[in-house]
């Protein structure tokens, strides 16, 4: 973790020069197989691991990850629909100069996190909550 945050402080100052924004071919192309962290502002933000056929687990680093699925929308954006929501949350991708820029709802004055670092590492998933 303290690695990711070092990352993250490092990046956080760096001019971000983003291409057009990713087709889901080019999206899958670049995630498949690999589990990236994302920041913002220099904080750590979270991590998801990208599964064969659309499949992604995503966690804000507690521990609590959760399993989804993602489209590309009509509009070119890259739509997330995990299974404790049903509401799409939709991004559009572009690759800068450090990663991956995700813009929520493809608006700059939204949201917008950028990729740390594929760190190789498997992200922390603990069980479901059990008790008395």
């Amino acid at each position: 973790m303290l690695r990711l945050v070092l990352i993250l402080a490092c990046c956080a100052g760096l001019p971000v020069l983003a291409q057009s924004d990713m087709s889901a071919e080019e999206f899958d192309r670049y995630t498949l197989g690999k589990t990236l962290f994302y920041g913002q502002g220099g904080q750590a933000y979270g991590v998801e691991r990208y599964l064969p056929d659309r499949r992604v687990i995503w966690s804000f680093l507690d521990g609590d990850c959760k399993q989804g699925l993602w489209y590309e929308r009509e509009d070119g954006q890259i739509c997330f629909l995990y299974e404790d929501r049903l509401d799409p949350q939709c991004w559009s991708f572009s690759q800068g100069t450090q990663g991956l820029i995700a813009r929520f709802e493809n608006d700059p004055q939204a949201t917008e996190l950028y990729e740390a670092e594929d760190i190789g590492e498997e992200m922390l998933c603990y069980g479901p909550d059990v008790g008395v």
